[in-house]
């Protein structure tokens, strides 16, 4: 046990000291807990047209299994979206979205990709696929990215849904 806990622990006078002091403990082991279980974003990507469509890719892939906190770096904290119905949701409420998605996976094509300094959009399609293989929906996709502390994050998304595919 480091020696900061084990003062803390053996100093005690009184049982409300000794209370107080396991709650010191306890929130000290909480807070350097917390962040080994928080993801780790993604530093230093590259300015890259590569790069971005990369990353379109690793977000299909997360949301296909429902991982809403890799979702969470790739948005900016502004981050929008325009949803195939017209409808607009800001960055909390599509990751709440993420783990109620129905089973299926996304496969993206046609990407093209542009970068302008720290600003860059990737366009696509993606075709939705239900559990069996099945594709349920194609969605042309922008995506609207800024570089920001060491990575590319998305602060602006539009989804058009295309043909009759449901969704």
């Amino acid at each position: 046990m480091p020696h900061f806990f084990t003062v803390l622990l053996n100093s005690s006078k009184s049982c409300h000291d000794s209370n107080v002091k396991i709650l010191t403990l306890l929130a000290a082991c909480i807070a350097i807990a917390v962040p080994a279980f928080a993801v780790d974003c993604p530093k230093n990507q590259p300015k890259t047209e590569a790069a971005l469509k990369q990353l379109e890719q690793n977000w299909a892939e997360a949301l296909s299994r429902h991982d809403a906190d890799t979702v969470a770096c790739m948005a900016a904290d502004e981050f929008e979206e325009a949803d195939v119905d017209g409808s607009l949701h800001t960055r909390a409420q599509m990751l709440e979205h993420i783990p109620h998605r129905k089973p299926g996976s996304n496969h993206l094509t046609e990407l093209r990709a542009h970068v302008d300094g720290n600003f860059g959009f990737v366009r696509g399609l993606n075709e939705v696929m239900d559990a069996a293989g099945k594709v349920v929906a194609k969605v042309r996709f922008t995506d609207v990215f800024t570089y920001r502390d060491g990575r590319w994050q998305a602060i602006l998304a539009h989804e058009s849904l295309l043909g009759e595919a449901s969704r």
